[in-house]
C-alpha cells in the first residue's frame, strides 16, 4: 500500500544534486565561491548518520578553501590518516570540541579559547593559538560530535578550542541550537580560521555564503517543501544521562 508522502518522496529523489555541494540544486549557492588562500588547513570530519542536506554546512565550508578535506566516517587510526597527508606535529592542530565547557563562564572575553585536557583555560592563549596550524571540525549533532571525540583518541594529541561567538547562530529558528554557542559548521570555521590566521575577510566571505544558503532555503521552502524538512530539533542534554525516577 502506498502512502501520502510517497509523490513527494519521488519528487525530491527525481531533482539532481550538485557535484560540488551535493545539495539539491535549488539550493546549491556554490557556484558564486572562489576558494580562499590560507595558513590555516581545514579538516572536517562528519558524522556517517549527519543527514541534513538542506541545511548542512560542511561542504559548503570545504569549498571556500583550497586546503580543506572532508572526511566521512566514525574514526581514523591518526590525524594523518583522517588528512590523507604526513603532519609533522599534530599539537599545532586544533579541533573544536565544545563538550561541557561553556565559554560564558570562564573568566575571559577571547573569542578563540585553548584549553587544557581538563578543560580549563590553558595558560600562554597567544602563543598557543599563534602555533596553530591546522583546524579540525567535528560536523554533526551533539552526541555525534560528542562520539567523533572519543572514537579518536588522537585528538588529544592537538590543541582543544572552544569559541566565544558575540551573536547566537545564523541559522534561527531554522534550526535551534541547544546552546549559545552552538554555532554551523561554517560559522565556526568563519570564527576560528579568521581568527587564527587574522583574516577578517575570510569571515565575510563564509557569512556571506551561509547567508545566501539560508535565503535560497526559505524560498525553496515555499515553492518545493519536499526538498526543505525541517530537522528534528538537537537534543539540549544529550551529554548527560537520565536521572530513573
Amino acid at each position: 500500500m502506498s502512502t501520502q508522502s510517497e509523490p513527494t518522496n519521488l519528487a525530491a529523489e527525481a531533482i539532481p544534486d550538485c557535484p560540488r555541494c551535493l545539495k539539491p540544486v535549488p539550493l546549491c549557492v556554490c557556484d558564486s565561491i572562489a576558494p580562499i588562500e590560507s595558513r590555516i588547513s581545514l579538516l572536517i570530519l562528519q558524522h556517517p548518520q549527519e543527514q541534513d542536506r538542506a541545511l548542512g554546512t560542511a561542504r559548503l565550508t570545504a569549498l571556500h578553501f583550497r586546503n580543506a578535506v572532508v572526511k566521512i566516517g566514525l574514526s581514523w587510526p591518526s590525524l594523518a590518516k583522517a588528512l590523507g597527508r604526513p603532519v609533522s606535529d599534530p599539537s599545532r592542530w586544533a579541533v573544536l570540541y565544545l563538550g561541557s565547557a561553556n565559554a560564558a563562564e570562564l573568566d575571559t572575553s577571547s573569542e578563540i579559547i585553548a584549553l587544557t585536557r581538563k578543560g580549563e583555560i590553558a595558560e600562554h592563549q597567544r602563543a598557543i593559538l599563534s602555533e596553530i596550524e591546522g583546524v579540525v571540525l567535528l560536523d554533526g549533532t551533539w552526541s555525534q560530535a560528542k562520539a567523533l571525540w572519543w572514537r579518536n583518541a588522537w585528538m588529544l594529541k592537538c590543541q582543544r578550542v572552544i569559541l566565544n561567538p558575540a551573536q547566537p547562530s545564523r541559522y534561527g529558528k531554522l534550526r535551534r541550537e541547544p546552546r549559545r554557542d552552538g554555532l554551523s559548521t561554517i560559522e565556526a570555521a568563519a570564527m576560528l580560521i579568521a581568527g587564527l590566521d587574522k583574516r577578517p575577510d575570510i569571515a565575510a566571505s563564509l557569512h556571506a555564503s551561509f547567508e545566501r544558503m539560508l535565503a535560497r532555503y526559505r524560498e525553496v521552502e515555499e515553492t518545493m517543501p519536499e526538498l526543505t524538512p525541517r530537522p528534528k530539533p538537537r537534543p539540549k542534554k544529550d551529554w548527560r544521562r537520565r536521572r530513573r525516577g
